[in-house]
């Protein structure tokens, strides 16, 4: 599997990462195993969040004796990052990644209900050793440039946002902010939400021509296309029950 520069965290991470929402529900020993064969094929870049429930104890027994090898980004619900309660929230946060074995190296922010407030304790966490860096999920360039006011260049590792074969919406503004920024975008969903192309579809044929002329399946197409640019990143829940090539191929834009 590839690996870049995540943005400014200063860590090399697998381009296509493992989404783990919803991992909970259903056969816990298929879950480990599914992670597991993940991080076999190089996917050591592991999404979760605080609002996923089990999630993070399912990745605690499936990272056992390899958590080093690992990049961990979690999620911080808006609710623990409140004006009132930010402090609290994310000490708790991190305090039970923790607990779970699993080393937070990441942390992604879903709101800032005050940014001065939320990135001052972010820092906290990182001058502490609790995080690694920290980053931001769903901004747009305009919410970027506020936060770009607060923290200072060099300090937001990632944006995390929607992005998928026809969900292209952030190649006009989001990804040149960030490129221009040093900043990581993760895209989520990168099959769509049961509506990735089908085969029978005009554009489901045109992604199996591509596939077949690489050796490729057309899932591993589109996760080629949509991270060819060297600062997007993938996670894809949907790559866990398959035994994936770490190698995709690159097609043109």
């Amino acid at each position: 599997m590839n690996q870049r520069p995540f943005g400014s965290s200063g860590a090399n991470v697998s381009v296509i990462g493992q989404g783990t929402w919803y991992i909970d529900h259903g056969d816990r020993k298929r879950a480990v195993a599914a992670l597991r064969r993940g991080i076999d094929l190089g996917m050591s870049h592991i999404d979760t969040a605080e609002m996923y429930g089990d999630a993070e104890l399912v990745i605690a027994e499936a990272m056992a004796g390899r958590r080093d090898d690992l990049f961990l980004v979690s999620k911080v619900l808006p609710s623990n990052a409140s004006r009132r309660g930010h402090h609290h929230g994310l000490r708790a946060f991190a305090g039970a990644a923790e607990d779970r074995s699993a080393r937070l190296l990441f942390a992604a922010l879903a709101r800032l209900p005050s940014a001065a407030e939320t990135v001052a304790a972010f820092e906290e966490l990182v001058r502490a050793g609790k995080i690694r860096s920290w980053g931001v999920s769903n901004f747009d360039s305009d919410d970027l440039d506020e936060l770009l006011e607060v923290a200072g260049e060099g300090r937001i590792a990632c944006n995390q946002v929607l992005y998928h074969l026809q969900e292209r919406a952030i190649e006009h503004a989001v990804i040149p902010w960030c490129k221009a920024h040093g900043v990581a975008v993760v895209a989520y969903s990168p099959f769509g939400h049961d509506d990735f192309p089908s085969p029978q579809s005009k554009a489901g044929q045109l992604l199996q021509k591509i596939a077949d002329a690489h050796g490729a399946s057309p899932r591993q197409v589109a996760l080629g296309f949509l991270t060819r640019d060297a600062s997007v990143f993938a996670i894809s829940k949907g790559l866990l029950s398959r035994a994936t090539p770490p190698t995709m191929p690159r097609p043109a834009a």
